[in-house]
């Protein structure tokens, strides 16, 4: 069996490992010119990096990660409202941890040339669309030496992002991704570790958030980390069309973004202010996902990661995602008996509603829901956070999500 992945980033890079594990030849086409280490930080859960460590890569994620030891949700006071050991700290088999996106991906990519060869990964190779068969499956390309290619394959899997080619194929009317009002600013920089040095804080109220964390610790910096931070801000309802395509890529203004910090966040384990002007070149992304569809196979055509699921950021789960939709997506055609169709069909059958869930949750706020349950009751602070929601109804917040989304105690450890 041969597989074609459209996309090399991370679903479509894990895909292709989780497939050699399987025995399953596989090669990834990427439009890029070069698959390089972009982005800031993310967070990967402990169900995804199971999975990672099981085709043997936990070692090479130790050695540029940080394993996050606890997640604590606060006011914009700096008043906790939530707080809970994360990964091994909470007992579960396996870390969670916190990372630059561009170094997950660097992992990812470098496994795949060690155990697929050089040639597994074709940049500079545009998808221009996909045809369905009974029998096989055919991907075009628009290469960088401006040549029309066709692949064919037993499979097609689309891995190709947000803005997915394959997806818009199938669902051509879908439009824009949809904005729910709310800018997305990101940055990263040297900064001393606070609390634990592995810690992780979310902060703020209905109008703005702040998410620090580090993402890696280097002797060689004299005791600083790399430490991550995101903004959010309310810009409008969601109503009218985003202000510019999002795109991680794309350098954020610091005069824009200043006044939803300034005078906004009172916080004891750092200054945000101090922190962000310090930080270099910083990137903004308008928070967008798309409704779930019904659909991602088609024949032997599947999607896989954002182009089947793209969600906001919230709760850490886009990348782990991606990686589960890899690995059931190995298994599936493992035991598939050559039936490559019904194989993707049961692929979609078992992560299809699962993470359509995720993106509805997500669209109400994911976990961090119970820092808006507690800045809508108490704007100003608080005295005795149980006169303002009980450990009960803010765990049910917190405690079903995880269960939602298969990163809790139970699940990991199965």
């Amino acid at each position: 069996m041969k597989v074609v992945i459209v996309g090399g980033g991370i679903g479509g890079l894990a895909a292709a490992l989780m497939l050699h594990d399987r025995g399953i030849e596989a090669e990834v086409y990427e439009r890029s010119e070069e698959i390089r280490e972009l982005g800031i930080g993310i967070n990967t859960l402990p169900h995804a990096i199971k999975e990672l460590a099981n085709i043997g890569l936990l070692d090479a994620l130790d050695k540029v990660a940080i394993r996050t030891h606890e997640l604590i949700y606060q006011n914009r006071q700096g008043q906790t409202i939530w707080q809970e050991l994360r990964g091994t700290d909470a007992g579960l088999d396996m870390p969670q941890f916190s990372i630059h996106r561009g170094r997950l991906q660097g992992v990812l990519r470098d496994a795949v040339i060690e155990r697929l060869g050089p040639g597994a990964i074709r940049t500079g190779h545009a998808c221009t669309g996909v045809r369905p068969g009974k029998g096989c499956a055919t991907a075009m390309f628009h290469t960088a030496g401006n040549q029309d290619l066709q692949v064919d394959g037993d499979a097609v899997i689309a891995c190709d992002g947000i803005h997915s080619v394959v997806r818009k194929q199938f669902y051509p009317d879908q439009g824009d991704p949809k904005w729910n009002g709310i800018m997305l600013w990101r940055g990263a920089c040297l900064w001393d570790p606070f609390l634990t040095g592995r810690s992780m804080v979310i902060a703020g109220g209905m109008d703005a958030k702040l998410v620090l964390y580090p993402i890696a610790n280097d002797a060689r910096t004299d005791g600083k980390v790399l430490m991550n931070w995101a903004v959010a801000a309310k810009l409008g309802d969601g109503s009218t069309p985003m202000p510019r395509r999002e795109d991680w890529n794309r350098e954020g203004v610091m005069s824009d973004l200043l006044p939803f910090v300034e005078n906004t966040f009172s916080l004891d384990v750092l200054d945000p202010l101090a922190l962000i002007r310090e930080t270099g070149t910083f990137y903004e992304y308008p928070m967008c996902d798309r409704d779930p569809v019904e659909q991602w196979t088609f024949d032997r055509v599947t999607l896989l990661g954002d182009a089947a699921h793209p969600m906001y950021p919230v709760g850490s789960n886009g990348a782990s995602q991606a990686i589960l939709d890899a690995r059931c997506l190995a298994d599936r055609l493992t035991d598939c008996d050559n039936d490559v169709s019904a194989a993707l069909l049961d692929y979609q059958a078992e992560r299809l509603p699962a993470t359509s869930e995720i993106v509805r949750q997500n669209r109400g706020g994911g976990p961090e829901r119970v820092i808006d349950l507690v800045n809508q009751r108490a704007p100003d602070g608080f005295d005795r956070l149980e006169d303002i929601a009980s450990h009960e109804e803010l765990a049910s917040v917190v405690r079903g999500y995880q269960k939602t989304a298969g990163f809790d105690k139970a699940s990991v450890n199965r």
